[in-house]
């Protein structure tokens, strides 16, 4: 794409997530699968997002690719590639999207067995924060060693 060098890491590591910080956020929450997207999931590029992510990341993954569907139970999580008809449009919502009001919360535990205290935000989630420079400073640290010139850790002076 013909970015610098400087453009690159920032592209790279602010304005996308790298591929450690990925990881190293996946540790913090543990979910019960981790979903890469928005990358290049290509035979040239996964293998290497793939090692990146598990250099902070050992948990279940999945590596986000078109038709990619993943069946979520309470007791499984099967991920599979849809059979699907390439050349269609999903259709326009009917109304703007809405979180499931209590309600709905109720109903769904209800019906679920799932407790409605499992449904709520963490609150490591409400903080809105993960601090992920121990993994985005090395890359930094790495650009400048390799390319002979220092690239500065966004914010430090």
């Amino acid at each position: 794409m013909k970015f610098t060098p400087e453009s690159a890491l920032l592209v790279g590591t602010q304005v996308h997530t790298a591929p450690e910080a990925f990881g190293k956020v996946m540790s913090d929450i543990q979910p019960r699968m981790a979903v890469a997207y928005h990358f290049f999931n290509d035979f040239d590029t996964s293998t290497g997002v793939y090692e990146r992510i598990r250099s902070t990341y050992d948990g279940p993954l999945s590596m986000a690719d078109d038709f990619m569907a993943w069946n979520v139970t309470k007791d499984d999580i099967i991920v599979r590639m849809a059979a699907t008809e390439e050349r269609t449009w999903s259709p326009p919502l009917a109304s703007p999207a809405q979180a499931p009001s209590q309600d709905d919360r109720t109903e769904f535990s209800e019906r679920s067995g799932v407790a409605l205290d499992a449904m709520q935000f963490s609150d490591f989630t409400k903080s809105g924060y993960d601090d992920v420079d121990d993994v985005l400073r090395p890359i930094f640290e790495e650009a400048s060693e390799v390319l002979g010139q220092e690239f500065p850790y966004p914010g430090d002076n």
